[in-house]
Parts: C-alpha cells; structure tokens; sequence
C-alpha cells in the first residue's frame, strides 16, 4: 500500500515472495534431511490426518479423546455461536488483508483439526468467538442505524459524502481510499438503494433492522442461560458425579474420591498400586501412592505388559503382578468399567506380546459374543456374554467377583475395598514378592541418563526378564532411530479391523431390520383387532 501498488501487483508481488520462501525451505530441507533431523511424525499427531481407527497404534485407538468429533458436539459446547460464526466467516471471507486472513485461517485449520479429534473442539471456541462477534456486530450496527436515521437524513446521505470523506480522499486519494474501504471488515452493509430506495424502502428496512435486533436479544438471552447451565455441568468434579438411583432419588456419586482416601488412608506409604494408566494421575494426587502406569504413555511396551496382567488368565497375571505392586484397583459397576475397555486392553497386550491372539491383532477372540443356550446365567448384560478368553481374564474376574457365579481365588486377590455403589473395587496381593519390591526400590538399580542426575528411570526386577523376553518392541511409525519394521502386523491390524467393523455394521443392520419387521408385526396385529 506504501508503494501505491495496485490489487493485482500486489498479489503478483506475494506470490513472488512466497515462491522464493518455499525455494529457500525445500533447500534447507534436503540439506538436514540425511542426518536424521526430521523423522516420521508420531502416531497421535498422524491420528489428526487419517481416520484414528487406522493410525497403526492400538493404544492410540483406545484413546476416547482421540476419536473424530461428532456433529452435536459442536452444538453442545458452542451454542448459538455455531448459528452466528458461520456469518461472520462468510462477511470476512469477502475481504484480503491481514487480518481477514488471519481470521479465515484460524477458522479452517480449527474446524478441520476439531473434526478428526474431539478433544480438539475447544480450539473452536476463540474463533467461533470472533467470527460471531463481527456477525452480530454488523447486524446491530446496521439495524440502529436504520432505525435512527430519519427520511431526509437518508436522502442526504445518499446524496453526497461526508466532509471526513472528501477530507479522506482529498489527502490519500481516490485510489488509495477505495482500497482502504475496500479491505476493512468493518464496512457498513451495502444494499441495492434502487430496490429499498423511497418511503417503502426505508420501512422495509426498519423492519428488517427490528427483526435482527429481536433476533440479537433472544439469542443472546438464550445464549447466556445455556452458557450458565452447561458451566455448572463442566465445573464438577470429573470423580464426583450426579446420579439417579433405581427408584428416581438424585444422588450423588462419590466412589473414586471415597477409594482413593481409602488408599491414602489404609495402605503403608510405599504401597504400589497398580490400575489401568486413565486412574494413574488421580492415585498419585489424590491417594498419594505410587501408581504402576499412569497418562505418560510413552512407553508402549510397559503399557502392554500392564495390559497383559490384566487381560491374560489369573495364574499367569498373579505371577507377573506379584513383582511389580501390593494391591489393584478396578472401575465396576457397569458403563465404561475395565471389563468394558478390556478388549482394547487385548488389543494392546497383543501388540507386544503376540501370542497373546496368535494372528489377530485385533483379539477378537476377547470380546463379548452372543449368550448361548443354557449359559444365560453368564450374561454381563441382554444377550451378551463373555467369550471363553475374557472369562478367563484377571479383569472380569476382580470386576465381576459375586457376580454371576465368578469367584476371586483369595490365596492370590482379596478384596480389601468396595464403594459404597460398587464403582471400584481393591484389592489386596496376597503373597507379593518382597526381593522384587526391595530390588526395584534399590537406588543402584536405577538407571540415570548422567551420573548424579535427578532423572533415574527404574528397572523391572530380574524375576520377570523370562516375561519380558517372550514380548517383542512394538514398532511405531516414529520410531525413526530403529532400522526395524513391523509392516506384516500393521497390515494385518488394518485388514482385520476392517473386517470387526464390517462385521459390527452387519450385525447392528440385523438388529434393525429385526426391530423394523417386529414393530410391522405389532402394527398389523393391532390393525388387525380394530
């Protein structure tokens, strides 16, 4: 603009430099690219690029969170926002600039990163901010300055410019004035003065300019109220929650808080606790123990083998449990419970230790199959059932202990605790290897990146390297360092994954179209009785 250049060379001249940029990058890069500067990026970032049931890391897949975004979402944490952002990227869209640019930018690459993951919604709210602000800013806007401009005050108006106009265009020119016009995002609406030009015109206007401004009001009141209502949800405790009891009484759900002080307040200082890694955060803030996994996931095989505990049979996951922690902890009670989440557990034990499902990465041999005559007494819910695999589990056994005739042997596991509603469940390690216990402790067999660091990572103890031996290092995609592959597993993983989901498709169509023709059924009979 300084150089009074005009649209065209000014785009000429951006291009120009945008070319050379790219030149001088492409450059750089197949200079550093040789020396291992850049790898292949990471499973959970290659997860916002492709269908996250296909990113090759079933412990990434596991990850609710990691899940594409479903379209009420949006709705739900958003609102009326989601009415009035669209307009306002649409009103930005028609100007270039910095700021329009940077705004329909933002907007893109928010709602495009938000589709592929959930937890990446909340990237929408700045955005969806601004752009409905500016929507309902020109409506607002537009409509007082209709109806507070009188017939003769429009006439003028539209008959000559303003004196802080000619002074504008006087000084900077007509050229440069125009495009300065041109690229504000704050331009009054124009409007075709020879359709709503007149005594009718200026009416249709104003009633036009009512509407919007009731419109602004009742959204904007709507807007608040729901603001205020879904903030009380968000701001409850994620481990205290409301409830309602069989017979409608609202209740309040307190489990996890109520184990976690059991823990702190029953079990010695050096108790190792061990659950699954989504618990580990909250054991070691609020129990305030040592806790086997918890949200750093980084470490794939010491997750497998977490998971390997509680998905293989009770005497092989009490051997390896022995040396490794004094209690377990278990979510119950049904909904997401670690039954529930077991065969993603399956999925992730086998990642590693492949003899776990002998070729089938996806296990479906641990799942919930349909009850079988004569076994109705093992149903976890109507017509379903554990497979002979998940029965044998160390999970359903401390999830279901008292329960359809599924016994903890408590020369191994006795429960220590249970919530007042049956959401977790604890339970003591009888028999627990006091040499592991004292060797993993022992600050010599720590393993420090310097000499003297504060940064020591421990060790298994040696009475489980025959375990440990039996695994094979799960190959992930950045693992760029390594010169090995594992392409036969990720295929095999894809494929079958493929085929449990065209599986599942299938067999939730049959639910429906049984549904369908027993509903025609009901309403031929009863049309029949009439």
């Amino acid at each position: 603009r300084k150089q009074k250049l005009s649209m065209a060379n000014a785009w000429k001249l951006r291009l120009r430099m945008f070319a050379i940029a790219a030149l001088i990058a492409v450059i750089a890069i197949t200079c550093v690219l040789p020396s291992s500067y850049f790898g292949p990026i990471s499973s959970r970032v290659r997860g916002l690029f492709v269908k996250h049931t296909k990113t090759g890391n079933p412990l990434v897949d596991s990850v609710a969170e990691h899940q594409p975004a479903q379209k009420n979402a949006y709705y739900q944490y958003m609102h009326q926002l989601c009415t009035f952002g669209p307009m306002g990227f649409m009103i930005v869209l028609g100007y270039f600039g910095d700021s329009p640019s940077f705004l329909n930018a933002f907007a893109m690459t928010a709602y495009f990163f938000s589709l592929k993951m959930v937890r990446l919604v909340l990237l929408m709210g700045p955005i969806a901010s601004i752009l409905s602000g500016i929507a309902a800013g020109r409506m607002f806007f537009w409509s007082v300055t209709q109806l507070a401009m009188n017939e003769g005050e429009e006439m003028e108006k539209k008959g000559s410019p303003s004196k802080a106009t000619k002074k504008k265009k006087s000084k900077k020119g007509k050229a440069a004035a125009a495009a300065e016009e041109e690229e504000s995002i704050f331009n009054d609406f124009k409007v075709d003065n020879s359709i709503l030009s007149g005594y009718l015109g200026a009416w249709t206007k104003r009633t036009i300019a009512i509407f919007f401004l009731l419109t602004l009001y009742f959204s904007s009141s709507a807007f608040q109220s729901y603001s205020f209502t879904i903030s009380k949800h968000l701001s409850s405790p994620s481990i205290i929650q409301p409830a309602r009891a069989k017979d409608g009484k609202q209740i309040k759900v307190d489990d996890y808080r109520e184990a976690y002080w059991w823990i702190r307040d029953n079990t010695p200082k050096d108790a190792r606790i061990m659950a699954w890694w989504d618990y580990g955060y909250q054991i070691t803030a609020i129990a305030n123990r040592t806790t086997i996994a918890d949200g750093n996931t980084w470490n794939h095989e010491h997750i497998a083998l977490l998971a390997k505990i509680f998905t293989t049979n009770v005497d092989e996951a009490y051997s390896i449990a022995r040396h490794l922690a004094d209690y377990i902890l278990v979510w119950a009670g049904g909904g997401g419970d670690d039954l529930a989440k077991s065969p993603h557990l399956a999925r992730i034990a086998n990642s590693v230790y492949r003899d776990f499902c002998p070729g089938d990465p996806v296990c479906s041999s641990f799942s919930l199959v349909p009850v079988t005559p004569g076994k109705e007494h093992l149903a976890i819910r109507k017509g379903v059932m554990p497979s002979p695999q998940m029965n044998a589990s160390l999970v359903h056994h401390l999830v279901s202990h008292g329960k359809r005739e599924v016994k903890v042997d408590r020369e191994k596991f006795r429960e220590v605790f249970r919530s007042k509603y049956g959401k977790v469940r604890v339970y003591k390690i009888i028999g627990k290897d006091e040499e592991s216990k004292a060797w993993a402790a022992d600050p010599k067999n720590r393993i420090c990146d310097v000499p003297g660091s504060w940064y020591c990572r421990g060790q298994y103890p040696p009475a489980l390297q025959e375990v440990l031996d039996k695994g094979k290092a799960f190959v992930q995609l950045e693992d760029f360092n390594k010169k090995e592959e594992d392409s036969e597993y990720q295929k095999l993983y894809m494929e079958n994954l493929e085929k449990q989901r065209n599986r599942n498709q299938k067999a939730k169509d049959d639910r429906n179209d049984k549904a369908k023709q027993e509903r025609e059924r009901q309403a031929k009979l009863k049309k029949n009785e009439l």
